[in-house]
C-alpha cells in the first residue's frame, strides 16, 4: 500500500502549518510523495527549501495561481502514472497524526467500495465542523451567505445534516475538499478536478461524480482539527470568486433542475431518517 499527499499552498505560512505538517506525514512510512504545488507568485526562499530537503518531499513551483484543483491534478496524475492506490488531497491549515491517516487508511484497505473517506472534523477549539452536505441548491449556497440567519438556520441545518450528531459514517454526496482521501482509482474514474473551478466547488463536482459508483464516506472513529478561516467571508476577492464559481457549477449541473442532485439527497436523507 502507497499513498501520495498533495498540498495546494498560496502565500503559505511555512513555519507555523506547512513544516511541521510535512514533518509529520513523514512519519508515515507508507507515504510516497508529498507534493507541495506553490501557487504563489514567488517561489519559497532557499532556507525554506532546505527544510524541506527530503527526497519523499517534491516542492512544485507553478509561478502563478493556477487555482486549488488544476494545483491538486498535478499531483494527481503522478500518482496515477505512478500506480500508487491512495491519494490524500490536503489543505495545509490541517493539524492531524501520523495514526490518524494509519487508520483512515487501514479501514480504506478493507472496504474496497469506499472511493473517498473523510474524518470527523473540528476548530482548534474542539467545536465539530459540518462538512458532510447535501447536494447544494442556489438557495443553499447563495441564501446561506446574503438572507438574515434567522431565515436560512432551519434550511441550512437540513443541508449541513446537523440532525445526525456527526457521530456515525455516512455515504454522503458532498464532502469537504480540506480533506480527501481518495482511491486514486475512483479519482482517475471522475476524470481528477474539474479544471473550469479556480476554486470552491471543485469538492462537491468531484465527490458527486465519485459517488456514482463509490461510498464517499464520513468516517468520525478519526478526528482531525482544521484552521478554518473562511476567506470568502472576509474578503470582498475570494466572494467573488466563490460567486463566480459556484455559477460554473450550477451551469455545468443545472440551476434548478438536477435529476442526479434530487436523487441523491432523497437517497442519503431517507437512509438517515432526515424529512
Amino acid at each position: 500500500m502507497m499513498l501520495n499527499v498533495s498540498i495546494v499552498l498560496y502565500h503559505p505560512d511555512w513555519a507555523g502549518e506547512v513544516i511541521p505538517l510535512v514533518e509529520e506525514l513523514l512519519r508515515i512510512v507508507y507515504v510516497h510523495t508529498i507534493y507541495l504545488v506553490d501557487n504563489s507568485e514567488t517561489e519559497a526562499d532557499k532556507e525554506t527549501l532546505q527544510l524541506l530537503s527530503n527526497d519523499r518531499v517534491r516542492y512544485v513551483f507553478t509561478g502563478e495561481n493556477v487555482g486549488y484543483g488544476r494545483g491538486h491534478n498535478i499531483a494527481l496524475r503522478e500518482s496515477i502514472y505512478d500506480g500508487i492506490k491512495y491519494h490524500l488531497v490536503l489543505n495545509s491549515d490541517i493539524l492531524l497524526k501520523a495514526e490518524d491517516i494509519d487508520s483512515l487508511c487501514a479501514f480504506m484497505e478493507t472496504q474496497p467500495l469506499v472511493g473517498q473517506l473523510m474524518p470527523r472534523v473540528v476548530y482548534p477549539n474542539g467545536e465539530i465542523q459540518y462538512l458532510c452536505k447535501l447536494l447544494p441548491t442556489p438557495l443553499d449556497v447563495f441564501g446561506r451567505r446574503f438572507l438574515p440567519k434567522r431565515w436560512t438556520a432551519k434550511h441550512n441545518a437540513r443541508y449541513e445534516l446537523r440532525a445526525t450528531g456527526y457521530d456515525k459514517p455516512m455515504n454522503v454526496p458532498y464532502l469537504s475538499g480540506c480533506f480527501m482521501l481518495l482511491r486514486t482509482e475512483a479519482a482517475l474514474k471522475a476524470r481528477l478536478f474539474d479544471e473550469r473551478y479556480f476554486m470552491y466547488p471543485e469538492d462537491i463536482d468531484m465527490t458527486r461524480t465519485i459517488h456514482r459508483d463509490r461510498l464517499t464516506l464520513y468516517y468520525p472513529a478519526v478526528t482531525i482539527v482544521h484552521n478554518h478561516k473562511k476567506g470568502s467571508y472576509h474578503s470582498m476577492r475570494l466572494l467573488w470568486i466563490h460567486i463566480v464559481n459556484m455559477c460554473r457549477y450550477f451551469n455545468k449541473w443545472g440551476w434548478f433542475y438536477d435529476k442526479e442532485r434530487t436523487a441523491f439527497n432523497r437517497q442519503i436523507l431517507n437512509e438517515l431518517g432526515i424529512e
